[in-house]
């Protein structure tokens, strides 16, 4: 059995063929966006029956929430290597979840795109739900151990930190460090855009700089 992308001829061994309507739906969101996957056109791509896709999901709603998922897998094992438990300083470190976070969006627009912007109700799909969960407590992990490093005896709740901080990078990463044609041009780029921002933000809430 084959399935194909702009015109190339891929083959999948027997058993992969849930692999494969993933990666044709991938395939469709970088061509034509979220609202250009369908389940007919999914299994066009992999070269099986309009039919063949039930064997695997319910709809394609089920199809996209797979892909979104493994993309917050991945991009939770992402952070967590750029987290690297703190080292070599708390605030050094949470800059670098940062920048990970913004990679990620570029390396992968067509994950970042199923993640963010196809609508489903992630309580509606276990496995999404899990696998967006897992990646924002990496975050969440990083703000807690930044927090219990800023002085004084008012600290910020880690929880709000890491909900600002997933608001900062998604932000700047969504408008201005696409892979696509809806990328904002500015007369910085976002890697730049994003440390500024972090350094404001971490200087006000008096986290101690990264050295």
């Amino acid at each position: 059995m084959s399935w194909s992308r702009n015109g190339e001829t891929r083959s999948y061994h027997h058993g992969n063929l849930r692999e494969a309507l993933m990666q044709a739906t991938l395939d469709l969101i970088g061509e034509k966006g979220v609202a250009g996957v369908t389940f007919a056109e999914a299994a066009r791509r992999a070269g099986v029956s309009a039919a063949a896709p039930y064997r695997h999901f319910r709809d394609r709603d089920e199809l996209l929430a797979a892909v979104a998922a493994v993309g917050f897998e991945r991009l939770a094992d992402a952070l967590t290597t750029a987290w690297q438990n703190g080292r070599p300083s708390p605030a050094v470190a949470y800059e670098r979840v940062g920048r990970a976070y913004l990679d990620f969006a570029r390396r992968a627009p067509a994950e970042y795109v199923a993640m963010f912007e196809s609508g489903l109700p992630a309580d509606a799909h276990e496995g999404l739900q899990q696998a967006g969960s897992r990646a924002f407590a990496v975050l969440r992990e990083a703000a807690e151990v930044l927090v219990s490093h800023i002085p004084g005896p008012v600290r910020p709740p880690a929880l709000m930190v890491a909900l600002h901080t997933w608001s900062l990078a998604h932000g700047v990463a969504s408008l201005f460090g696409r892979a696509d044609s809806a990328r904002r041009k500015l007369p910085m780029g976002p890697d730049e855009l994003l440390e500024a921002a972090f350094l404001i933000y971490l200087k006000g809430l008096g986290a101690p700089s990264g050295t």
